[in-house]
């Protein structure tokens, strides 16, 4: 990893877990996805932006398996998602021969922009929905 990505990681992950993480998933209708900490068990929640397609929700992670929740999902693919205040269980599948930057343009653009402006080794995840 270049010298410019590592920094780009290290600020952007530093003010997530400061400041927009915390913030953020308090917010009735921010999506959500609820991970499985690999070390500790508990649940994991993380600020996502995406899209569900039918029976799945789709979102590109900005660092790719440097992400924490890609790590976790990883560990354990149950995941839950909370899409407009309603949280719904499923399955995380990691897609390394998606293309993300296609996948980015058929998602919302506020986040689509920030993934790309920030993002460094882009990785598609597909959520299949339970319910």
């Amino acid at each position: 990893m270049s010298r410019l990505n590592d920094l780009r990681f290290r600020a952007a992950t530093g003010f997530q877990r400061r400041v927009g993480n915390p913030v953020l998933r308090r917010l009735p209708l921010q999506t959500v996805l609820e991970t499985t900490g690999r070390v500790s068990g508990l649940p994991r929640h993380t600020p996502v932006g995406g899209r569900r397609v039918g029976d799945s929700f789709w979102l590109v992670s900005e660092f790719g398996e440097r992400s924490q929740y890609v790590r976790n999902i990883k560990a354990d693919q149950r995941v839950r998602v909370r899409i407009r205040g309603r949280w719904h269980t499923g399955t995380a599948h990691l897609l390394p021969d998606d293309d993300p930057v296609a996948r980015l343009r058929s998602l919302p653009r506020v986040n689509s922009a920030g993934v790309r402006v920030l993002g460094t080794g882009l990785l598609t995840v597909r959520v299949d929905l339970a319910d």
